[in-house]
């Protein structure tokens, strides 16, 4: 009798298994959402918008009722209570379901749109830092002047007060001495002093002027800077998030392949009767809006999924 050895041949058409196929978690990137896309999830938001608007229209005429003569004849006040009750649990649950609603679809028109947020981002950043900078250098122009100009009004007071003491002594010491020519000099250089220092009190007057403008204007400067660090900072916390977002997104992705290939190598496993020991401690957490992690018993489960033809393609 002659052995013969079957050999299993992949059909022209077959294709393995792809990652998560029929599994109940499915990827979630923009470009390959099935049944909850952006306008599904958007449409089922407004319908449900509606519905609790209508609900809250409901609700002043049952307020109203719950203390007219008519209802309390009848004894309905716990009837029309327990209505109020109910419209008022609805209109939360669906509050609930519309902010639950709002966060994906803000999620996922994130990430749909990430190319040109991350782009817009980067360049406000780089406008707003610009700004400052260019902010900085205003103020450093107009602080240099502002200390010029206090140094030079102050030094112009000192001389203009230190002339007329220097010529009110000197016309004194020409009385003193009996010097009649000295004191004729002496009350010249008085005038002169006198009037160089009423000259340097009204130049002093502009100049307090000037002062108090260029001060204003430093407070103005340092308003706008303190504008531009703060929609530098929310930029840069919306550009965080979007960072966040993708990431998130990238981990998840990963986690997928990950429990693919682990669901792979438990079928490899099983086929050859090796215990799955080192595996059993796998604990990878799903980031983003779902709360669970990938344990054994994905792995396990993916098992099922692939045959001996799977696992040789992979």
């Amino acid at each position: 009798m002659t052995a013969c050895l079957l050999i299993e041949v992949a059909p022209a058409d077959y294709r393995p298994r792809q990652p998560f196929d029929n599994h109940p978690y499915q990827p979630q990137y923009p470009e390959t959402i099935q049944m909850n896309t952006i306008l599904e999830l958007k449409d089922r938001r407004d319908t449900l918008t509606l519905e609790m608007e209508s609900i809250q229209r409901d609700l002043p005429p049952l307020e109203e009722a719950l203390d007219s003569p008519e209802v309390i004849q009848q004894d309905r006040q716990r009837a029309v209570q327990d209505e109020i009750n109910d419209h008022n649990s609805r209109i939360s649950s669906l509050k609930l379901q519309i902010h639950i609603l709002n966060k994906k679809i803000h999620r996922l028109e994130a990430l749909a749109n990430r190319e040109s947020l991350t782009a817009g981002y980067i360049s406000a950043m780089a406008t707003w830092k610009a700004d400052e900078l260019e902010l900085n250098e205003k103020r450093n122009t107009i602080e240099i002047r502002l200390q010029q100009v206090r140094q030079s009004d102050q030094e112009d007071m000192a001389k203009a007060r230190q002339a007329e003491t220097h010529a009110a002594a000197a016309y004194a010491q020409a009385v003193a001495w009996g010097d009649v020519e000295g004191e004729k000099a002496a009350n010249a250089e008085a005038q002169k002093a006198a009037k160089n220092l009423t000259t340097a009190v009204e130049h002093h007057r502009r100049q307090q002027l000037l002062i108090t403008a260029l001060e204003q204007e430093l407070v103005t400067i340092d308003q706008h800077i303190t504008e531009a660090r703060k929609e530098h900072a929310k930029v840069e916390n919306d550009a965080s998030y979007l960072a966040n977002l993708v990431l998130e997104e990238k981990w998840n992705e990963a986690a997928k392949v990950l429990v693919e290939t682990g669901g792979k190598l438990w079928a490899a496993r099983k086929l050859i009767k090796r215990d799955q020991v080192a595996l059993m401690d796998l604990d990878v957490p799903e980031q983003g809006e779902n709360v669970r992690n990938w344990t054994w018993r994905e792995l396990a489960d993916q098992s099922h999924q692939h045959s001996l033809l799977d696992l040789l393609a992979a």
